[in-house]
Order: structure tokens, then C-alpha cells, then sequence
């Protein structure tokens, strides 16, 4: 049971509650919902009931949006009831609740009253209750980062809160229930302020210091309710006090200095005496940007311990944490007072010594000053991205058991899962869910690790489509995109190549590239595919509608796209001559070919929301651009201008040309591998698309071939080369294991790790449909191929659990399916009898199955259940 697709939310933005849940089949094998009833309440006893929906047919469990007038900081709670064709169920209880939504705020903007603006502050205040407590809730927002306190207590388990946005449009705030912090009697509440984002060193256009302020703030309110239902609210105001902190420094890309002789201990207890602390002044922020929170907690989502100690033969001790990610090593203290422990990050050794010049200027280390007493230490405003510390200053022998790899990223929930009869494929797959985990901290960043690290919109929307496989991801993109549209509203409708922009647009003439601000439209319709939910096109409608009427302003008249920078195909390796990292392509064709693709986009969301004359007008324009591309860049005969794998993809994927072409086009595609040795030459543009365009078109086996390739450049190069994330480049290292190019070299950047969403819409045929989205309905079209022996996926989607496998085995071609409660698919077997084919042990013909049979394709329908289908001819 979700709420916005959150399970029980706290505190976010909530408007408008988008109820959604999943009903599993259980034994008695219910298969169809015949009607619903969803109740809510003010009370878990559900006898203050607000909305009850009564028992209806037409209610969805993808999304349900009760009609509420919704109240500032009020837990509602709601229920379901399910009739099925085999019984009735009722669910458990879910709540979510209010922010302070258009409530003003009674608390101040605080910082130090200190003229240096780079000591790292804490902040506290101590208070009195002589009541018994209902509930305590604490409204806060620090810049740039905060960890607050209660009574010497964390609060929540949350990392670089606020988060990351454009601080200059909005800021979040947070929303904790604190009541089993708080007690009767004195309490003190505090915090502790970093640099982050907000006013740190970061940002790609010479990376700056404090792009968005300049100032340390604090502003709270501790809401206490009273079992006799009165309220008090302690608030950041004049009345706080201050002093610096043992944080001496802190810089997402430079770490931490923490200095333990400075730590004040049990500064947030009621026992401690800030006599000799500061006082604190008002600053005047705009309360105006204001919102409650959209990103997802980000918390350490796992541990590891490290896989051995290297010593290297510099000297240097090293720790290998076996796997590249993201987050920081956390020790246990031992060293005597005065001692300096200094933490450094790498991605990779070479020739058997710590290294890390691709980090460019981004420093990476963790500077510990003991004060001789045992102590857990971890930084507190810094990730790194690593798979390797180097370690200085310890003071005995270093152990692998004493330190241990923390895992940071946002709180997503699983969603797929993928297993295939290679081991180098199993690793593939993992190493894209590694470079999701690394690069989905609160924004869907490039690299996690370099002094770069931004949301770069190119990389989030080619890998948009694999990201929600792996992942429910759809919350985490609700808040990026919401960041999008409000940096694309002060720009007149360009798409910034990153979101936050952290002023690149302002100085960098490369504004409103193709693919990139497609991440305007893209994102936003892969969400309705996968979840089935609206809220996400209404949210984005204008976006990406003013998004394609900024190009329409940029053509002549022509319906070309030949104006502006765009970045190309971008690290592709098919450039004449010395390698040019736009690639081969021509940028008008890829430009024209998305100005296409993103029309149409807005008319199907339009088309969606029921606005049939924006459809209308936006559809005959995705036309008028198509028909200008094949004025262009075909001849007429169906021959492309430009001969390049990532032309013949686009035109093919986006369906650029007429039908009459597309033979011809697929064709010159197959020509282009063979001439390349069957081996890629795309880039960022073109390897998304490639294996589905093989596959969707005649050639999957060439699709299967690209992916099982292990020489450079292809996947499995990388995985040869021992790989545990997805690489910038296809190159990133060479055959001997030295580091190709520095200026612009990750090893952990997620965009060619799109091949998965190949892999589950193609290799294992779960494919959304436009019409039914949220996987009410599928098309169930697997791909076979015998270089694999096996293949098996599970996804759990806004309707359920869907799985998906097939083996060779010696009777045929063994498939095994499961179809969740109220779902139904389409199961496409091509080169198929019907004769040759029994479902769970029984002959299709002899069977109770809906099913056809045309041109050597069989097509049955699927519901509610599990499936072992047998082709009995083997292949």
C-alpha cells in the first residue's frame, strides 16, 4: 500500500493523495477484482471516516485519488477492501501525513553571529514540558545540510538533508516524528550544519563556492501536541545559541577534516551548559520557497566489509572493498590523542599502487585528529565514490574487520531482478544496478566520484527506462522532474543540461542540446508506462510541451532542428579521423529525430490527460518533423545521408521513415556491423535503442551477439577487465588495465548500462503497453536465443509481480511465466505451432487457452496465474 507511491509518507508534498496497492492472488487463487471499497479516515479505528468510495467496479488499484480537503500537519489513515472472484480481502491500515502546507511558518532563519562564514556551526536550544505528550512533530530546513538532534539523540536515519535542488526556485523541508525523543521536564533540541550544495564547492562552470548562498541557516519548528490536545512550538529564533563544531571542513567533492579534540561532548543533552556559546542572528531568506519535501530518504542502504588489505609497493596500505561504491568507510578509533588518520578514495589501482587522477580536483579524503577515546567515526556532510582507501595514520596493523563500507543512496525499492546462464551477463546486469545505486543519491547523477557529480538530464533520461526496472523509481523522478520544470520556467523553456543547473546554463553556451533535454519528455512518459499513474503527466505537461515549443521557435519553418550545440552522439567512436566525442552522427539528424520524438511524446501525454486538440496539434507536427527528416537525410529510395549505426537506430526506434524504407534501413544497419565486425560504434544516443531496434526488426540474433561480444568495445569488455560498475567510457581501461583518457574518465556512469532494459523487454519479453499502462496489461514477448541456456526475470510492477524465463532443455524450449491478480498478457511465441506447444502439461489445442495462430505465430492470452509453457521443437 503507497501513497504517491511512498509507503506511509511523512511530511511530503501532498496536494492531491494518489492511493495505490497490490493485491496478491494467495491460495485460493483469486484472479480477477469485481469490485472495491477504499475508506479513509482521521482515526486507525476508522470511526472519524472522511472519504469512504463505497463498493464500486471502476476503481483501480494503479491509482486511486480520493476527493479530500486535506488539513496542515494531519495524519490520515486508509483501508481497501477487495471482492475477487474467488472471495473478499482487507487490507492492513495505511496512513500518510500532512506538512505544514500553506500554514505559515513561526519560526526564523538562523545562523552564527560570527563574521567567518566557513566555521562549521551547532546550534541549540533548551525547553521545558510539564505535560503529558501526545505527539511531537519537527519541521526543519538547513543550509546547506543539517543533522539534528534531540536530547543527545539522532533524529531519523536520513543523509544530506535538504537535499539537492535548485535552492533558488525551492527548498525543502523535512518533516520528523519526534515524540519518543522528547520527555517532560528540560529537553534541548540542536543541530549541526555542512557545506553541501548549497554553499559548498561545487558546480561544473569553475566550480564555485556557495552558488546558492554564503550563509550557515537553521529554521525549525517543534510542534508539541498535549494529551488535552493543547499545542506548544519551539522555534529557531534569536533565542538559540551556537558554537563551532569539530567539523573544520566539509566538501561533497573535496570530505571531511573532523578534529575530535574540538568535539563538545553531549551538546544536545539537558545536562550541558552553553553559557559560553554564541548568540545567533536572523537572516532574510524567502519563506516563499518553502515546500515540503520531495526526495526519498537517502539512508545507508547496505554494508560491506572490505575484501582484503593491499600493500602496495610505494608502501601504501590499502583497503579493497571488492565492489566500486558509493557512501564512505566507517572505523572504530583506537589511535592515541593527537593522532591524524587520513582517509583517501579511489576507483582503481594501477600497476598495484593507489591512484585516483581521474578524480580530477576532487580531493576525496577523510581527515580524522583523535582524541584518544574510543569512538564509531564516519564523516557527516561528504560521499565518496570508491572502491579502494587508502589508509594513513593508523595506528597499529590494518585489519579488514575494523572498518566497514557504508552504502548511501536514495531509499528506492527493488522492482526487478534478472539471472541468465552466463556469468559475465550476471555481472553486466549487476553492475548496472551498482551504477544505479552510486548514481541515484537524491539525483540522478552522471558519476558519483570526480568533481562533477551533477544531474546531468542526457544520462538520467537514456537510462530512465532501465532505472524504473530496476527500481520504483517513480517517486525519485517525481522530485527531479518537478526540480526540471522550475529551472526550464526561468529559462523560457530550454531543458538545463543538468538539474540542479548550479548556474551552467549561465555561462555555457551548449544550452538546449538534443537527448539531453529530452529528458523533459522521455522521463516523464517512461513513468506513465510504468506506473500507470497520471499525476506524473499532469505534473509535466507544461514542461514538455514548452519544451518542444522552444524548438519549434528554433526552426525556420523547415521542421529542422539545425540550429544550437548539441552534444551528438556523445562518446561514440565512429568520428572521422582523431577521436571527436560528438561522435559520427550529424548533430541536425539526431536533433531533427528527437524534435520528432519529443512531439509526439507531448501529443500521446496529451492524448492521455484528454486534451484531443493539443493531441491533435502536437501529433501533426511529430508528422510535418518526420516528413522534413526524410526530406533531409533519406534519399528516395530509403537510403540515410548519414551511414551510422546510432542514424539507422533512431530512424528505426523513433520511426522516422515511412514503412516502404524499413527494410532497406535495417538492412544498411546490418551492413554497418558486419563492416565493424559486428561490434558497436555507438554512444550515448545510440546504445540505449540498439539491441531492441536488432531485435524488434528481424536481427535478434545480431542483438544477442552485440551482447555477448567481450572485446572492446562492447559491455563485456568491462567486465573482463573486472568491472563492478558500468564505465563512462567504453575504454575507460585498456587492454594492459592503465587508464585511457583523464580529463573525462568514470568508472562509474550508469548510461550504457541501458542494455538491461533490453534484457527485460526484449530477452524476457515483459513489455508495458501505451494503452494499459502500469503493467495492467502486457505484451509477454521473449526473445530466445541458444548462446543463452537459461533466462529468468521477476518484476514487481504497479499491478503486481510478473516473472519471466526460458531454458533450452532437451524436450524444447521450456518457458515459465506468472501473471499477477487482475492482469492479463499477451503471450507471443513467433516460428511457433500450435501442435508443438502444451501449457502447464496440457496441449494448447486440447486446452481452455484463448489463443491464434498467424504467419508461424502463436498468440495466447495469459491471465492471473503460473505458467510452464513447452515448444516442443527444438530450436
Amino acid at each position: 500500500m503507497k501513497c504517491n507511491r511512498i509507503e506511509n509518507p511523512l511530511g511530503y508534498a501532498l496536494s492531491k493523495p494518489r492511493l495505490s496497492w497490490i493485491v496478491e492472488p494467495g491460495a485460493e487463487g483469486a484472479t480477477l477484482q469485481q469490485a472495491c471499497r477504499v475508506e479513509v479516515a482521521l482515526d486507525e479505528a476508522f470511526l472519524n471516516i472522511l472519504h469512504d468510495s463505497g463498493k464500486r467496479k471502476d476503481i483501480d488499484s494503479i491509482c486511486y485519488a480520493p476527493e479530500l480537503d486535506l488539513a496542515p500537519r494531519a495524519r490520515y489513515y486508509w483501508r481497501v477492501h477487495v471482492w475477487t472472484d474467488r472471495g473478499e480481502a482487507a487490507s492492513p491500515v495505511a496512513w500518510f501525513e500532512t506538512a505544514k502546507m500553506d500554514e505559515p511558518w513561526t519560526g526564523r532563519w538562523i545562523t552564527p553571529d560570527w563574521e567567518e562564514q566557513s566555521v562549521h556551526p551547532l546550534l541549540r536550544r533548551g525547553f521545558s514540558i510539564h505535560k503529558d505528550i501526545a505527539r511531537a512533530r519537527l519541521y526543519i530546513c538547513g543550509l546547506g545540510l543539517y543533522e539534528a538532534e534531540l536530547n543527545g539523540q539522532r533524529v531519523g536515519n536520513e543523509y544530506f538533508t535538504p537535499y539537492c535542488n535548485s535552492y533558488n526556485n525551492w527548498i525543502q523541508y523535512q518533516t520528523f516524528d519526534v515524540t519518543d525523543h522528547i520527555h517532560q521536564g528540560e529537553n534541548v533540541i540542536g543541530a549541526m550544519l555542512g557545506n553541501g550544495w548549497y554553499k559548498g564547492r561545487f558546480g561544473l562552470s569553475g566550480i564555485t563556492h556557495g552558488y546558492y548562498g554564503k550563509h550557515f541557516a537553521l529554521l525549525c519548528e517543534l510542534v508539541i501536541t498535549y494529551t488535552d490536545c493543547s499545542e506548544d512550538t519551539i522555534c529557531s529564533d534569536k533565542g538559540w545559541r551556537c558554537a563551532p563544531s569539530h567539523i573544520l571542513d566539509s566538501s561533497i567533492y573535496d570530505g571531511e577534516v573532523q578534529d575530535a579534540g574540538k568535539y563538545t561532548e553531549e551538546w544536545s543533552s539537558p545536562s550541558f551548559h552553553d553559557a559560553g556559546w554564541d548568540g545567533v542572528r536572523c537572516l532574510d531568506i524567502d519563506f516563499n520557497l518553502l515546500e515540503a519535501r520531495r526526495s526519498l530518504p537517502v539512508r545507508i542502504k547496505e554494508e560491506l566489509k572490505p575484501v582484503k588489505v593491499i600493500h602496495t609497493p610505494k608502501g601504501e596500505t590499502v583497503l579493497d572493498l571488492g565492489q566500486n561504491m558509493v557512501g564512505w568507510v566507517r572505523f572504530k578509533n583506537k589511535a592515541p590523542k593527537g593522532s591524524i588518520i587520513q582517509l583517501q578514495y579511489g576507483e582503481e589501482m594501477q600497476e598495484g599502487c593507489f591512484y585516483r587522477d581521474n578524480l580530477r580536483s576532487a580531493k576525496a579524503e577523510f581527515t580524522y585528529i583523535s582524541n584518544g577515546q574510543p569512538d564509531e567515526v564516519q564523516p557527516f556532510f561528504t560521499f565518496y565514490g570508491f572502491r579502494y582507501v587508502k589508509v594513513e595514520g593508523w595506528p597499529e596493523e590494518v585489519r579488514a574487520e575494523d572498518f566497514t563500507g557504508c552504502v548511501v543512496y536514495s531509499d528506492l525499492e527493488p522492482a526487478g531482478t534478472l539471472e541468465t546462464s552466463n556469468p559475465m551477463v550476471n555481472r553486466l546486469i549487476l553492475n548496472a544496478l551498482w551504477g544505479q545505486k552510486g548514481n541515484f543519491l537524491d539525483v540522478p547523477t552522471d558519476c558519483p566520484q570526480r568533481d562533477e557529480r551533477m544531474g546531468w538530464t542526457g544520462d538520467a533520461q537514456m537510462f530512465s527506462g532501465t532505472a524504473c526496472f530496476n527500481m520504483d523509481c517513480n517517486a525519485f523522478f517525481h522530485k527531479y522532474l518537478y526540480d526540471l520544470a522550475q529551472e526550464q520556467a526561468t529559462l523560457g523553456g530550454i531543458v538545463p543540461l543538468t538539474v540542479p543547473s548550479f548556474g551552467l546554463n549561465e555561462q555555457d553556451s551548449h544550452t538546449g542540446s538534443s537527448a539531453w533535454s529530452e529528458a523533459a519528455t522521455v522521463i516523464p512518459w517512461n513513468l506513465y508506462l510504468h506506473y500507470g499513474d497520471k499525476a506524473i503527466l499532469e505534473q509535466q505537461l507544461s514542461s514538455m510541451k514548452d519544451y518542444v515549443d522552444w524548438i519549434r521557435q528554433q526552426d525556420d519553418g523547415s521542421r529542422l532542428w539545425n540550429t544550437g550545440v548539441h552534444y551528438g552522439d556523445w562518446l561514440a567512436l565512429d568520428g572521422d579521423g582523431e577521436f571527436n566525442p560528438l561522435g559520427g552522427t550529424p548533430t541536425d539528424l539526431i536533433a531533427t529525430a528527437y524534435y520528432a520524438y519529443s512531439s509526439e511524446l507531448v501529443a500521446k501525454a496529451a492524448k492521455a490527460l484528454g486534451k484531443d486538440s493539443m493531441a491533435a496539434d502536437y501529433f501533426k507536427l511529430s508528422a510535418e518533423v518526420k516528413a522534413a527528416f526524410c526530406q533531409e537525410f533519406v534519399t528516395p529510395s530509403g537510403r540515410l545521408a548519414a551511414d551510422t549505426q546510432t542514424s539507422y537506430i533512431l530512424a528505426l526506434f523513433m520511426d522516422l521513415v515511412p514503412e516502404s524504407f524499413r527494410p532497406r534501413i535495417i538492412e544498411d544497419l546490418r551492413r554497418n556491423l558486419e563492416k565493424n565486425k559486428f561490434y558497436l560504434q555507438t554512444g550515448f544516443v545510440g546504445t540505449p535503442y540498439f539491441c531492441r531496434v536488432l531485435s524488434e526488426n528481424g536481427y535478434n540474433d545480431l542483438a544477442y551477439r552485440l551482447l555477448l561480444n567481450e572485446e572492446y568495445p562492447s559491455w563485456l569488455y568491462e567486465v573482463k577487465m573486472e568491472a563492478t560498475t558500468i564505465w563512462e567510457r567504453w575504454n575507460s581501461l585498456l587492454p594492459d588495465g592503465k587508464f585511457g583518457e583523464l580529463g573525462m574518465n568514470s568508472l562509474n556512469h550508469y548510461t550504457y548500462g541501458s542494455i538491461v532494459e533490453w534484457m527485460y523487454r526484449n530477452m524476457c519479453g515483459i513489455q508495458p503497453l501505451e494503452e494499459a499502462p502500469g503493467f495492467r496489461k502486457i505484451r509477454l514477448a521473449p526473445q530466445p536465443n541458444p548462446l543463452l541456456k537459461y533466462v529468468k526475470a521477476s518484476l514487481k510492477t504497479a499491478s503486481g509481480l510478473y516473472e519471466s524465463g526460458w531454458s533450452y532443455e532437451e524436450d524444447g524450449l521450456h518457458y515459465r511465466f506468472r501473471i499477477p491478480f487482475h492482469a492479463e498478457a499477451e503471450l507471443i511465441l513467433p516460428e511457433a505451432d500450435i501442435k508443438d506447444i502444451t501449457v502447464n502439461g496440457i496441449s494448447l489445442e486440447a486446452g481452455s487457452l484463448t489463443y491464434k495462430e498467424e504467419d508461424r505465430t502463436v498468440n495466447m492470452v495469459l491471465m492471473t496465474g503460473q505458467y510452464e509453457v513447452i515448444h516442443a521443437v527444438k530450436q
